[in-house]
């Protein structure tokens, strides 16, 4: 959805100047911003042993923040660790694929011995592995055509990983994607491989909350209890408006502190778009230059124009009943009581029952979510396009 902000933006080194609003990825401690408790307590929670579920909205950072501490030196120099992202999985498969490919990227297996151990321990691998025709450098190179048996293969990677000269960490990132499997029994499957692993520990991070309090919080699911649950809450504001005008100040501009403000409240303290304001705010302050409050609007615009073919295209494909929801939802901007009669009539809508049949659609969609003890749209600009660029 964002690809071509970020690409116009977050990489934005003309001449010779990074910006340091990094958004979407993790670069260094340098442009992260806090989370030091929540880094702390994830440490801890490695140092005993301990799985951890990570549950928090989309683009509140969770993903940074486990890259973050993947990149502590302690935690380099303890474990060994692995960063699986489920977001387009479908199928066990796919997460065999992605799971192999990121083991064999992070342990040592450019060393022969390991490579060794690597392919005999998964010997349902075997097929990906080539010497390159040129260099004779060996390639590992698989796909989902290559995976034949994934309940085997997946037994063999748990089993390589607990082989490892150290303790390995892996973080599963948007977790809750299993549950939407093909097959019914990944996560049974997956409970039992990892109970049995020894020196290898987990971490499940999710942002559909339904989904992942269901999986971890259900005496009836495999995953119950299974893990120390960690949520993520927006970083303070103090904290953020300090960060942002330290990063002004080491390029040689200045940001008020109403600015960042604005920003903030504006997007409720969500990392991803403060992040990526304050990357467009950055750009177009001169070096020497002061960014002022009234300038925030410009970047949100800026913002919301890059997106507007996506948003028109995404808004005319939907069916009329979620449509009409999707607006009553971004007029209010937090909207409660949906299914009320007051709610219907206000907005026009048809009656209590479509609006909860088209509610389920939007958040099965993620379009929709239910935070503030009220319903919002999940993508803050897609709210800012709809409430400036069309009648409500």
């Amino acid at each position: 959805m964002y690809n071509n902000l970020v690409c116009n933006n977050i990489n934005n080194m003309k001449n010779s100047e990074f910006n340091p609003f990094v958004v979407g990825k993790y670069v260094s401690a340098e442009y992260f911003c806090d989370r030091e408790k929540e880094t702390e307590m994830l440490k801890k929670q490695l140092r005993n042993g301990r799985n951890v579920t990570m549950i928090a909205d989309r683009r509140l950072g969770k993903s940074e923040l486990i890259r973050h501490l993947f990149a502590q030196p302690d935690i380099q120099g303890q474990y060994y660790t692995l960063m699986v992202d489920l977001y387009s999985t479908g199928s066990l498969a796919e997460l065999v694929c992605q799971f192999s490919q990121e083991a064999y990227r992070t342990l040592p297996v450019h060393v022969s011995s390991w490579r060794d151990k690597f392919f005999r321990t998964i010997s349902s691998l075997r097929v990906g592995f080539k010497l390159d025709a040129l260099t004779g450098v060996p390639t590992f190179d698989i796909g989902l055509g290559d995976i034949h048996e994934p309940e085997v293969t997946l037994q063999q990677v748990f089993a390589f990983l607990e082989q490892a000269d150290k303790p390995c960490v892996v973080a599963f990132d948007e977790f809750q994607q299993i549950a939407q499997y093909e097959e019914h029994n990944v996560e049974a499957l997956l409970r039992t491989y990892i109970q049995n692993c020894k020196q290898t520990q987990f971490i499940f991070a999710g942002s559909r909350r339904h989904l992942m309090t269901q999986m971890f919080l259900s005496p009836a699911k495999p995953f119950y209890q299974s893990a120390v649950s960690i949520g993520l809450e927006p970083i303070p504001q103090d904290v953020y408006v300090t960060f942002a005008q330290t990063m002004f100040a080491k390029g040689g501009k200045q940001v008020e502190e109403q600015a960042v403000r604005r920003v903030y409240e504006e997007y409720r303290g969500i990392t991803w778009y403060m992040q990526l304001i304050l990357n467009e705010l950055y750009s177009i302050t001169l070096k020497g230059g002061i960014c002022t409050a009234d300038m925030t609007e410009t970047a949100a615009e800026n913002a919301v124009l890059v997106q507007q073919p996506f948003y028109r295209d995404l808004l005319a494909a939907m069916p009329s009943r979620q449509k009409r929801l999707l607006y009553a939802i971004a007029k209010e901007r937090v909207a409660r009581n949906l299914a009320s009669e007051s709610f219907v009539q206000k907005h026009g809508l048809q009656s209590a029952s479509s609006v909860q049949s088209a509610l389920r659609a939007l958040r099965e969609k993620d379009i929709v979510t239910d935070r503030d003890n009220g319903w919002s749209i999940y993508d803050a600009f897609l709210e800012k396009y709809i409430r400036t660029c069309i009648s409500l």
